[in-house]
């Protein structure tokens, strides 16, 4: 496979994936009693030139938005790691890495968020398991849309 049809079922994968941990994400909301996360709305204001304090519509506007287009996109990068000839669990496991970390350090750089050792177990725990299922699933789809071809 060439690194476009890499990206290609990433994508797709990305999309199952996105699937997956907005399921994981309603369920844990539930069942925690917590508030939905609004971080992805408060990314995209940041990154078109709005304070997310004073903009709550555009937060709310744009946070589904760029849940999914992050989700969705951030699947290339799992489609590229299929290139890389690591076996599903390394796969996942570094995408898992760079997935979530990228996020804390796209977060920390905006402003968003602390750093996650300050954050309360709970929180920690909701984040790493929304990443988690991302990960795991994302790598799932890929790996069933590869053998596929």
């Amino acid at each position: 496979m060439d690194a476009l049809g890499a990206i290609g079922l990433g994508l797709l994968a990305g999309a199952v994936g996105t699937v997956a941990l907005t399921l994981a994400e309603k369920i844990e909301i539930r069942s925690s009693g917590r508030e939905p996360s609004t971080v992805p709305g408060q990314v995209g204001a940041k990154i078109s030139g709005h304070d997310p304090q004073t903009h709550a519509q555009l937060v709310e506007r744009l946070n589904p938005v760029v849940h999914w287009v992050h989700g969705i996109s951030m699947g290339a990068v799992r489609g590229l790691l299929g290139l890389a000839g690591l076996s599903f669990l390394p796969a996942t496991g570094v995408f898992f890495v760079v997935v979530w970390g990228g996020d804390v350090l796209l977060y920390r750089a905006l402003g968003i968020a602390k750093m996650p050792w300050s954050w309360g177990g709970p929180e920690l725990a909701a984040d790493l398991w929304g990443k988690g299922v991302y990960a795991v699933s994302t790598s799932a789809a890929f790996v069933a849309l590869e053998g596929a071809l």
